[in-house]
């Protein structure tokens, strides 16, 4: 018990002189000679905040990169693996196609026998050409330096990539819709065409986009704060634009 208490006394004792210290160096900050001082040294230390933010941020880019390469190595071994293996059992000879496929499906007929003719084969109908829904491309790692820092904060490159790969996911949803026949469309799905069809500008013709809706109805993503400052940076590299109307914020994929 006196053990508990001692430690108890020491740690009251400890925080007793950590107040006395704070106390002395804000009566030393009110000297006029001292303040530019304590203004650098303020300074300096917003700059190493900085820094460490900076490397914070690389950091975890070696991180993402380290675990790709690992499982790029751990792929390359199971095929060197697999080459090793067909390299071990190479069969001594291989058969050799002699006859014709189609002499050799009848091998016992007789040339003076004539030939039923065969039915032919109705060729089957090309399928109906597919729309090409039209997807944003992922940031590389040199537009991703070329941000300038207050506008990416602590975003990492994966992350941005990542809400990248929610909105093409967005688009992809909402143009199936938008191209699927009406016929073979349920209730919801009307719903939702029409909302896109009344979403629909002069300056939307032919492009594709979305709004903050679709982000809801398709993705996982919450239009939080986050959300909007990652948008700001996709604004920066060129992937997307906005048009506004009627109270809404159209996300043009550029």
């Amino acid at each position: 018990m006196a053990s508990d208490l001692e430690l108890l006394c020491a740690y009251v004792n400890e925080k007793i002189g950590n107040i006395k210290k704070i106390l002395s160096l804000r009566n030393l900050g009110q000297d006029p000679a001292l303040k530019t001082t304590f203004r650098k040294i303020g300074d300096e230390i917003v700059m190493v905040n900085e820094l460490l933010n900076q490397f914070e941020l690389e950091i975890q880019y070696q991180e993402q990169i380290n675990s790709s390469l690992k499982e790029l190595c751990e792929s390359l071994e199971e095929e060197f693996k697999d080459v090793e293996h067909l390299k071990e059992h190479i069969p001594s000879h291989l058969p050799q196609v002699t006859v014709a496929q189609s002499l050799a499906d009848k091998p016992n007929l007789d040339p003076k026998e004539p030939v039923e003719a065969e039915e032919p084969v109705l060729a089957k109908k090309p399928p109906k050409e597919q729309r090409i829904i039209k997807e944003m491309q992922f940031i590389t790692t040199a537009e991703f330096d070329g941000v300038p820092a207050y506008m990416k904060s602590r975003l990492t490159y994966c992350q941005i990539n990542d809400v990248i790969k929610e909105i093409n996911k967005a688009v992809v949803s909402k143009y199936k819709i938008m191209y699927q026949s009406k016929a073979s469309m349920s209730s919801a799905k009307r719903n939702l065409y029409q909302r896109f069809i009344n979403e629909e500008t002069k300056d939307t013709k032919g492009r594709f986009f979305i709004v903050e809706a679709d982000i809801k109805d398709f993705t996982a993503l919450k239009a939080d704060k986050r959300f909007h400052v990652i948008l700001n940076i996709l604004r920066h590299c060129q992937r997307l634009s906005e048009v506004r109307g009627g109270g809404l914020t159209r996300y043009v994929i550029t």
